[in-house]
């Protein structure tokens, strides 16, 4: 059975956040309200963890998770970001933004698109997914928490724990953080291109 955690979404409680982290880095999958809907988490070290992320949303192989990041120092660690692509990036983050990049070594081969080896990442503008990025001091693998048979992502923390709470570890109940699903901006050719548009409002730089 799950945990359940009212964190504030302002001041985020630093004894519940390291609470959060320690089931992260055991191996847990979490339910975390991000800036644009919540999500399902967990650390990217653990194979495990991520094949429950796919169990939970019924998920193939060939799925693009995302790595979400507390700032751009962290996101150039697993993406090739060049001057252009930083410039755009330091304009849209954070914010409700999934950019699309050539991963690099740092990113476990399964994460990444098995022929493009490309990543999905982003930097939210949500003050408890950056508590959690900061105690972990490392990225979580993300998906939207949408159940496979749903066209929308859950908005409730209490319905996300009598749904799931025999598949998850914890769920964090943050408040309302909206349903809209990411902006996804992919930035594989000179010119960004828009895959989805999504709550945030892309500018081109």
């Amino acid at each position: 059975m799950s945990q359940f955690f009212q964190i504030h979404a302002e001041n985020p409680q630093p004894r519940l956040v390291r609470q959060a982290v320690d089931i992260i880095r055991s191996g847990g999958v979490i339910a975390y309200p991000t800036d644009s809907a919540y999500a399902l988490g967990c650390s990217i070290g653990k194979k495990k963890s991520v094949d429950r992320l796919r169990q939970i949303r019924r998920l193939s192989d060939q799925h693009n998770f995302t790595l979400v990041c507390r700032d751009l120092s962290e996101l150039a660690v697993y993406a090739q970001v060049n001057n252009s692509h930083y410039r755009l990036l330091k304009a849209h983050t954070p914010g409700a933004y999934t950019f699309i990049l050539k991963g690099t070594r740092e990113v476990p081969r399964r994460l990444m698109h098995p022929k493009r080896k490309t990543i999905g990442i982003r930097v939210p503008d949500c003050i408890i997914t950056q508590a959690l990025l900061c105690e972990l001091n490392a990225p979580l693998i993300s998906t939207t928490l949408a159940l496979p048979d749903d066209e929308t992502p859950l908005l409730d923390p209490y319905e996300i724990r009598q749904m799931l709470e025999h598949q998850l570890d914890l769920v964090i109940d943050g408040g309302y953080c909206g349903m809209e699903a990411t902006t996804v901006v992919s930035l594989l050719e000179e010119i960004p291109k828009v895959l989805r548009q999504g709550k945030g409002a892309f500018l081109r730089c």
